[in-house]
């Protein structure tokens, strides 16, 4: 996976995030990020890390997402590795 193609995975996982009431609540509180900085904080692939990390918590969340965008799970995980510059996360 490119990088671009990783980044632009992330910010439509970002968007489905974001449409999860729930969940994202529970990332903002544990990214201390607000819901106000989240589209500039967009840009950012170390926070798009994290909101990756936190999405892969759940095996639920993960294949939600995947299905939803249309993705196989894996590239989730494999947007991350691109995005964190090869550092390894899985999603099980």
């Amino acid at each position: 996976m490119q990088h671009e193609s990783a980044q632009v995975l992330a910010i439509r996982t970002l968007g489905w995030l974001a449409g999860q009431d729930e969940i994202f609540g529970a990332f903002l509180a544990a990214s201390g990020a607000a819901a106000s900085d989240v589209r500039a904080m967009a840009s950012d692939p170390g926070f798009l890390c994290a909101m990756l990390d936190f999405l892969m918590q759940s095996d639920a969340w993960v294949i939600t997402c995947a299905n939803n965008l249309g993705v196989p799970p894996e590239a989730l995980q494999g947007a991350r590795a691109v995005l964190g510059g090869g550092d390894q996360r899985h999603w099980t």
